[in-house]
């Protein structure tokens, strides 16, 4: 019995931390200024297929529309999960530029054009890797 209470401890710790990973951003550092990466992480973005929603220049955030994951989609109607990506880009100093992508991922519901969006967790960073990668090959 108490090994099975320090199994369920240990797993408790376990699904804590990856709660807190969830909640974290895919982040790198290129050797590149922040105006190359800004126009490189736009064309990136348009060819992987993310249209831009919001783009500005002084903050350094892109913004793109939300994709579906899965679902139907039918106009008035709309049920299923969706994602959207925020890039953001900094200037670190000495000719590099630090890029974080964070990802939201959201439960959406629409009935005549009203769009119920509740948030969901992951802690699957695959698609902000492959973001990142991608950004890193186009340089």
């Amino acid at each position: 019995m108490t090994r099975y209470l320090v199994a369920l401890a240990l797993v408790s710790l376990a699904a804590g931390g990856a709660a807190v990973a969830a909640d974290e951003a895919v982040s790198g550092t290129f050797a590149a200024p922040p105006d190359r990466l800004w126009t490189v992480a736009q064309a990136v973005l348009r060819h992987l297929g993310w249209e831009i929603e919001k783009a500005d220049r002084d903050i350094g955030w892109i913004t793109t529309k939300s994709r579906k994951v899965e679902g139907e989609d039918y106009g008035v109607y709309a049920k299923g999960t969706r994602h959207g990506l925020r890039v953001m880009i900094k200037d670190a100093g000495a000719g590099k530029t630090r890029v974080t992508i964070e990802r939201s991922l959201f439960k959406r519901e629409r009935i005549l054009f009203i769009d119920n969006d509740e948030p969901l967790t992951t802690t699957d960073r695959s698609v902000e890797q492959a973001v990142l990668a991608a950004i890193g090959t186009a340089l």
